[in-house]
């Protein structure tokens, strides 16, 4: 089966997060291609006025470089203008000449800044600040150019001043309200922040209507409404975005202000959907990155075809990037006969608050001076909390103590990506982190604004007490900075083929490695080239090298394979021969249905697993272990199927695949579920006419239940599809990860759509197959001989 042609026209955050989305959903569905009229790829667009002011350098802002793109297959035409859509033929065509065929195409095509429509606007010297291209013009006109007029006082006009003030040119701030930022503050946090501003040398010019720039090719001055001029060398129209339309008005698509779309994103034409600033929902568009990150996220669930609510639209929360200033505002920030509101203000400590109460809920804030408290009254006015919940938690909070530890895990840490601490601390615990730069690649929090930095920070320092280091940063282990997925890629890409190549050329700070990333590479390694790979015992845990389970006691327990569940006389009697020869300390049935002997002495393993000439049941193997199974329809009268006949075929396929952790399995013939297949990594259970597929249980310590994965009808569509779970567990879990925790950190529903798309069930059991058929059993040809079995055991100590 082909796949799906998707076109996104636009490379900026927006419309690349929508694409982040769709690949964490269905990695392999869609052919991508992207179109994007800047000559970059996707780059942290709100940290433009960083830049602009000198803390940040360009390549510093970049979300996605050039590579990430090639890794995921996505076809980038950078610096490529889309002219035309043709929604009949379903053909994008290009400014250089492209065609491009599309099954579904997403317009991401962003906002123009808006030029005022005056005399003298088209003058060289007059410019928007919207991109990189602005930015870069800017700062060449500081270098030969004194004097700069800003026509704006808004969040993005001041943030240009202070940009211009950082290159050393003078700068004066027209704006048309009675104060600054009118749209976001009230007048007394207005008020303060233009003294604030004042004080580091911007000049403002209130109530002043701007009606044309002067000069001849170049400016030389702007005049104002009441007949007065100013002089100036550089005018920087900051007065708001208007939404790029031009390209979906000519298609025929319905427009507004701006691409109308119903509440999954969908245009009035089929298969074309937008996002981001361009996009009108619900009569409104949105400037702010959060509330375009959450129109992306349900784009993207309902063109992989998940069921979900759709987008509702955003509250949206507003921070000025301005160094020296803290400046926050969320909601409702204007008062009405309606509201009541709290103040407190500090005028020696200039620091200022608002709270804005309708009918008892906290419906908007403005902070000044003092924004710590920004993201937690965010998440109550998003709520809608009771004023009531409010004063509680401020009367339990702890004035030493930082405002993180009295936040509730539902409160939002990221307002731009809509990252709450519970998600935050989940992530952290689960998958070790230590890092602020790996909380922000597995979580996307402090990854747009970066203001919620300090917060994440701090959750850091909560969760791992005197562990937590801030120069920490390790992923995998201490030997190497990169992630997991950053190693797998890198071992696509360069044709890796053993640990210790990896190691050297991945740059491992130790020459061996160690005993956690060892393992680790191993199973990469094998699961990325199963047919080439020679497993390297030497990199197994010891367990998998001796093929038993260490007890405390320093003696080994054997266990050896009984598919199913099911012996016979003769296997029964070896197991007693070895047990009284060998003195077994103790022989006793295991939870998986298996036969454990216990106590055996690691010079004796070779001779015991020797004269037992059975396989190893995998008791200790980072790979499937058993299938526990119930008697089933042959003796039971409440079966239903064959229980035992499906567990002894599910055993013997996936007998000795490696996988990310042990994986155990139940097949029950029943409802009754005597197998326990509810609490295992696959559990299947048989009723009159019909399979029912479960995965992602765990019995044990984080006990969790497993959840339906697939109904089939015949024996070989369990196979099948209990294959392609396995396999697509395999190849996107970190290693170490239980399928109850893979299952939960990607979703049952995505689980399910993959699964369901027959070509990529077909293509996962192809790799399956492969896999399967590199495995070797270790003691199949090492019982043969015994000099060759005590090799086995050579050099091997205990880590």
């Amino acid at each position: 089966m082909a796949k799906k042609k998707l076109v996104l026209i636009g490379n900026g955050m927006a419309g690349i997060r929508t694409i982040e989305e769709i690949l964490n959903l269905l990695p392999d569905y869609f052919d991508i291609t992207v179109f994007g009229k800047e000559p970059y790829p996707n780059y942290n667009r709100i940290q433009l006025s960083k830049v602009l002011q000198g803390d940040t350098e360009l390549k510093d802002i970049i979300l996605n470089e050039w590579q990430w793109y090639e890794e995921r297959n996505i076809l980038l035409y950078p610096g490529e203008t889309v002219m035309k859509i043709d929604k009949d033929e379903q053909i994008v065509y290009t400014d250089k000449g492209k065609e491009m065929p599309y099954d579904y195409v997403i317009i991401a095509t962003g906002s123009n800044p808006f030029i005022l429509p005056i005399p003298g606007s088209d003058l060289e010297g007059v410019t928007g600040f919207r991109d990189i291209a602005d930015c870069e013009r800017m700062i060449n006109e500081s270098k030969n150019f004194q004097h700069a007029t800003v026509i704006g006082g808004g969040l993005l006009g001041l943030e240009a001043a202070r940009g211009l003030l950082n290159l050393g040119m003078d700068v004066d701030v027209v704006e048309l309200a009675d104060y600054l930022m009118e749209a976001q503050l009230d007048q007394t946090a207005g008020e303060l922040l233009q003294k604030e501003l004042e004080a580091q040398g911007m000049h403002f010019h209130l109530k002043k209507q701007t009606v044309e720039v002067l000069g001849d090719e170049r400016v030389t001055g702007v005049k104002f409404i009441d007949g007065s001029t100013m002089a100036t060398d550089l005018v920087v129209m900051a007065v708001g975005i208007r939404p790029n339309v031009t390209l979906a008005h000519e298609a025929g698509l319905a427009v507004n202000r701006g691409i109308v779309v119903n509440d999954y994103m969908e245009t009035s034409a089929a298969n074309i959907y937008a996002v981001g600033e361009c996009a009108e929902h619900d009569k409104t568009t949105y400037g702010l990155v959060a509330p375009l990150y959450e129109q992306g996220q349900a784009l993207a669930k309902h063109i992989c075809g998940m069921n979900h609510q759709g987008y509702k639209g955003s509250i949206v929360s507003t921070q000025l990037k301005v160094s020296g200033v803290d400046v926050f505002s969320a909601g409702v920030i204007k008062e009405t006969a309606e509201t009541k509101t709290m103040k407190v203000y500090d005028e020696w400590q200039k620091t200022y608050k608002k709270i804005v109460i309708d009918d008892g809920k906290l419906v908007g804030a403005v902070l000044y001076g003092n924004t710590k408290e920004g993201t937690k009254l965010f998440s109550y006015i998003k709520k809608k909390a009771d004023v009531e919940e409010y004063l509680a938690s401020q009367q339990n909070a702890v004035e030493e103590e930082s405002i993180v530890a009295t936040m509730s895990d539902d409160e939002i840490i990221c307002g731009c990506n809509g990252v709450s601490k519970g998600a935050i601390v989940k992530a952290i615990k689960n998958d070790e982190l230590t890092s602020l730069e790996e909380v922000k690649n597995a979580t996307n929090a402090a990854r747009s604004c970066g203001q919620c930095k300090g917060m994440v920070t701090d959750l850091l320092e909560l969760t791992l007490g005197d562990e937590y280091s801030e120069n920490s940063k390790e992923t995998i282990c201490g030997c190497t900075d990169l992630s997991r997925e950053e190693v797998v890629a890198e071992i696509r890409q360069k044709g890796l083929t053993h640990t210790k190549e990896v190691m050297n050329v991945l740059g491992w700070k130790t020459e061996e490695g160690c005993s956690k990333c060892r393992p680790a590479l191993n199973y990469y390694l094998g699961m990325i080239n199963p047919i080439e790979y020679e497993d390297e015992r030497e990199s197994r845990f010891v367990n998998e090298r001796l093929h038993a389970n260490i007890q405390k006691d320093g003696t080994y327990s054997v266990v050896p394979r009984m598919y199913g569940g099911v012996t016979n006389a003769a296997d029964l009697r070896k197991i007693a021969d070895v047990a009284e020869k060998y003195n077994v300390g103790m022989i006793k049935m295991t939870g998986g249905q298996r036969i454990d002997l216990l106590g055996i002495k690691k010079e004796d393993l070779p001779n015991v697993w020797k004269e037992l000439g059975m396989p190893s049941g995998y008791a200790y193997g980072k790979s499937v272990r058993t299938v526990k199974t119930c008697v089933g329809a042959q003796f039971c009268r409440f079966g239903t199927q064959d229980s035992v006949g499906m567990g002894i075929q599910l055993e013997k396929k996936f007998e000795g695949l490696n996988t990310p952790h042990k994986v155990k399995m139940g097949v029950s013939a029943c409802p009754r579920n005597c197998s326990e297949g509810s609490v295992k990594d696959v559990g299947v259970v048989g009723l009159d006419g019909v399979w029912e597929i479960y995965v992602g249980g765990n019995g044990g310590t984080d006990l969790r239940q497993a959840e339906l994965l697939a109904r089939v009808k015949t024996e070989e569509e369990v196979l099948e599809y209990t294959a392609a779970f396995l396999q697509y567990y395999r190849e996107n879990a970190s290693y170490l990860e239980r399928t109850s925790k893979f299952v939960e950190r990607v979703g049952i529903e995505h689980v399910q759509k993959v699964v369901m798309d027959e070509a990529l069930r077909q293509e996962l059991g192809q790799r399956m197959d492969q896999a399967l058929s590199a495995y070797k059993e270790p003691w199949k040809e090492a019982i043969k001989n015994e000099t060759t079995l005590k090799e086995l055991y050579q050099n091997i100590t205990i880590q």
